[in-house]
């Protein structure tokens, strides 16, 4: 027994108090150099929430420093110095101030105010982020007082995601959105108190010495207050998780349902949402050539309660107009149109493909044709680019041993340009007389 508590013990490679003490302590305040850092890993959040990239995000996450003042919370508890928890209470309202001005400052100037599914991802808080919370908080406190810090440190700043929700409730205030900038403030909050609780747990566990005697009263007053806060947070993550949960089950019927009664029988869907939200909740599908009357929709929805789908209505659309309206709204909400940069890359590779010339296949022919050609090399070249009068034109340069004459020239002429399908033609010759020299020597 002793062997396995020896094989858990923390106290193994712990650091010296003292200095974690003072390293926490540095790590606090939010002047100067940290807050301009701060401002930094804001703007580069925003912008990856903004452009949805998680590389993006992943590399604000790990600039913040906004850590520091949450630890610095979670170590003035557990040793009950409470001058070091105002402080860090303190710069840890600076640092959301700061965070939510410059995130709503950047998202009311940015031309680009789409909700993406990066900024989507951090309004709705549920369990699963209070078990991410926690645990990544004692991974990042076990590293703290360690001798050897390892690499668990950058790995906390990412699982623990304290830039995306701050900025995702700047995006919320600079859309007038309160829906997200509560939700997302609330995600920031779980991550705060989180953070700080599973501190509070490790700085008990290491039994850090209190910096003063608190009488008993006090310590149950602390004790009273963090489980206050653990089960008000907890109540509505857990409530948001069960829906999350329902929501998901209720589409797993939705799509059982639409395969066995539809795609199983050889119908073409070509319009399908469903409206979870709403009260009763609706399912919208059109098909490409069905058409169903009345009596059959209605059949169809007395089928939802035997595939346990409840409180649903099923609604298919036949109106070829509002439809084709909605369909061309869906396309334009899921990005299927081609941005600038696709637009480009399709252009340059039309252009290739029309400029392309395919030698391999025109040589043997040619040899038929003319035996004294070795090789050719043929390609589109424009003359006088960039001038009214630019033009086009197929370039060949052939080789040979010995000099074609005139009338054979013109003919290879007449017959690339039946070829190609064009009505110019630049030809040139190149005589290979270095293999000759080279034979000589």
């Amino acid at each position: 027994m002793n062997k396995i508590l020896n094989f858990i013990n923390l106290h193994k490679g712990e650091d010296d108090r003292a200095k974690v003490l003072e390293n926490v302590v540095s790590n606090i305040s939010f002047r100067g150099s940290n807050l301009w850092i701060l401002a930094c890993a804001i703007v580069v959040a925003s912008v990856g929430l903004n452009v949805n990239s998680t590389a993006v995000i992943i590399g604000a996450m790990l600039i913040s420093p906004l850590m520091g003042p949450i630890v610095g919370a979670g170590f003035g508890l557990g040793i009950f110095d409470f001058a070091l928890l105002r402080k860090s209470l303190k710069n840890l309202l600076i640092a959301t101030v700061v965070s939510l001005v410059v995130s709503t400052i950047y998202f009311y100037l940015s031309p680009f105010k789409e909700t993406q599914t990066e900024l989507l991802a951090r309004t709705a808080p549920n369990i699963y982020d209070i078990l991410i919370a926690f645990f990544g908080g004692l991974v990042g406190v076990i590293a703290i007082t360690r001798v050897e810090k390892g690499n668990p440190i950058p790995g906390v700043a990412i699982a623990t995601a304290l830039m995306p929700p701050l900025c995702t409730a700047g995006y919320g205030l600079a859309i007038g959105n309160f829906k997200f900038f509560l939700g997302a403030l609330f995600l920031y909050t779980i991550n705060c108190v989180f953070i700080c609780i599973a501190t509070f747990i490790i700085v008990k566990y290491l039994k850090y010495t209190p910096v003063k005697q608190v009488d008993l009263k006090r310590q149950k007053q602390v004790k009273y207050a963090m489980t206050f806060l653990i089960i008000a947070l907890m109540i509505p993550s857990i409530y948001f998780a069960f829906k999350l949960y329902e929501e998901k089950k209720y589409n797993e019927k939705v799509n059982n349902f639409i395969e066995n009664e539809f795609t199983n029988k050889g119908l073409t869907i070509l319009y399908k949402k469903t409206r979870y939200v709403t009260l009763p909740h609706k399912i919208e599908l059109a098909f490409l050539s069905k058409k169903f009357s009345p009596k059959e929709v209605a059949e169809l929805n007395q089928k939802l309660k035997f595939y346990k789908i409840e409180n649903t209505k099923l609604q298919i659309r036949q109106d070829t107009t509002d439809l084709k309206r909605d369909i061309l709204n869906e396309i334009g909400s899921e990005k299927a149109t081609l941005n600038e940069k696709d637009i480009l890359i399709a252009k340059l590779k039309k252009e290739i493909a029309n400029a392309r010339i395919e030698n391999a296949k025109i040589l043997p022919e040619i040899k038929i044709l003319f035996p004294e050609i070795s090789n050719i090399s043929i390609a589109k070249h424009t003359f006088n680019e960039s001038t009214d009068s630019a033009r086009t034109v197929p370039v060949m340069v052939y080789q040979v041993h010995k000099k074609l004459p005139v009338s054979s020239k013109r003919k290879l002429a007449a017959w690339l340009k039946e070829k190609l399908q064009s009505k110019e033609l630049e030809i040139y010759e190149e005589q290979m007389l270095f293999e000759n020299s080279k034979k000589k020597k």
